[in-house]
């Protein structure tokens, strides 16, 4: 696939170009220089084609992040096919827009220079300038009136390198796994430590990753795509941090599986809470305790215990026990994540799901209301990711709790779905309908 690298000094458009090339809200965008510091990466699509999408953080923003954020760009630009030199078109250059035209003349021989912020017509008049920094004529763009960006991607694909006739790319979907936890907890040391590089700035101080971070990762012949999300604090305190945290939630609606980041020495309610949210919206939970090479082999037993005590309602989700430093199970993260992702997508006849339930009901009183007893006609399966099973019934308000909970525990040991969320309803032959998860 092409890959396309969008670059610029600091708060001159590039997220707000990389949403609106993409069509939706990938980005957090504020209105102050930094927001992004790592590598975003998402794929556009057209009728031209298909190609990677990467933001970059701001070059030569003079902050203590300038050097980490380089380091990235010149890693992301290795590979790339194209440049989006980014420049404020509503603005003198800069000498940090001269610094960044040199590093580009040095790195990259495609470069195609993108003037941003252009809202009006008359504003093109005064792009002369950007001549001089020796990219050529600028293509006119406006993110916020959506203006110029049919172009840009005529000028895209006029600058991507041909593809050989009869060259195609097959089609691959990754299983999209979300990294998500409190700050600090450890999630970006972890995707550095499974890609093998430092992809994503990592730094004692809590609140590093200011957004959602993606990468497609290959492992044994299975491609996944890893999102890093910003730490979730119960208080944000900052709009931009206010952003990432909801892109952070959003992930979590997005993702196929969800790796629960847990720092043992700093856990409890907040990880109950997250893994609540994920298995809410039916994505499978893999407890993932990092940090495990700075606990003590002799406290090791005892760090477990407190695990499963302070959070003793997630005993049932698979838990990987991982040190980003010695790269401890991180094989056996995507083994688990395969397998549950297989596990999510199981389907049984109805034929079979029937046969359950005959025994299930056999062992069982079911609730009676003044002489009326609960019925059920039959039992199907019409989704999966979450699965979700459909119970016929005469009257749904008569299946109480506790034989939800009896059903509930019969579908996890009888059918193998305990480790992942299904979804329960219960329909009745006058429309009613009660649906648990």
């Amino acid at each position: 696939m092409y890959k396309v690298v969008i670059v610029g000094r600091p708060n001159v458009g590039k997220s707000s170009l990389f949403n609106r090339l993409l069509g939706k809200r990938h980005a957090v965008v504020a209105d102050q220089p930094g927001v992004t510091r790592d590598l975003k990466e998402a794929t556009v699509e057209s009728e031209r084609g298909r190609f990677k999408l990467v933001d970059t953080g701001g070059l030569w923003s003079g902050d203590v992040w300038e050097q980490k954020i380089k380091e990235k760009v010149e890693a992301a630009l290795e590979d790339a096919d194209l440049v989006l030199f980014t420049v404020d078109g509503r603005a003198d250059i800069s000498p940090a827009d001269l610094e960044v035209a040199d590093f580009l003349r040095r790195k990259h021989s495609n470069v195609l220079l993108v003037a941003t912020k252009v809202d009006d017509p008359k504003h093109e008049n005064y792009l002369g300038d950007l001549w001089a920094l020796g990219f050529g004529e600028p293509v006119p763009t406006s993110s916020s009136h959506a203006r110029g960006l049919d172009e840009l991607e005529d000028k895209i694909w006029s600058k991507l390198p041909v593809r050989q006739e009869g060259e195609s790319e097959p089609e691959v979907v990754p299983i999209k796994i979300a990294i998500v936890g409190r700050p600090n907890a450890g999630k970006s040391s972890l995707l550095n430590a499974i890609l093998g590089e430092e992809r994503v700035i990592v730094s004692e101080e809590p609140g590093t990753t200011r957004d959602s971070i993606d990468v497609e990762f290959d492992y044994g012949g299975t491609l996944f795509q890893l999102v890093d999300t910003a730490g979730i604090r119960k208080r944000p305190e900052t709009l931009v941090e206010e952003l990432a945290i909801a892109r952070a939630h959003k992930s979590i609606e997005e993702a196929d599986i969800v790796f629960l980041v847990i720092d043992p020495a700093n856990f409890g309610d907040r990880e109950l809470k997250l893994a609540n949210e994920a298995l809410e919206a039916g994505k499978p939970v893999i407890l993932t305790v990092t940090k495990w090479d700075l606990v003590k082999k002799d406290d090791q037993p005892k760090v477990r215990r407190e695990i499963s005590e302070r959070l003793a309602h997630l005993g049932h989700l698979p838990r990987v026990y991982v040190s980003s430093l010695t790269g401890l199970n991180l094989h056996k993260l995507f083994t688990e994540a395969t397998r549950l992702y297989a596990l999510a997508r199981e389907r049984f006849e109805t034929a079979e799901l029937n046969r359950y339930l005959s025994a299930w009901t056999a062992k069982v009183a079911l609730p009676n209301f003044k002489g009326k007893p609960l019925k059920i006609f039959f039992v199907t399966q019409p989704e999966v990711a979450p699965p979700t099973f459909v119970f016929f019934v005469n009257y749904p308000e008569f299946v109480t709790r506790a034989f939800e909970g009896y059903l509930r525990n019969r579908i996890g040991e009888d059918l193998g779905l305990a480790e992942v969320p299904f979804r329960m309803v219960f329909k009745g032959r006058r429309g009613g309908e009660k649906e648990t998860r």
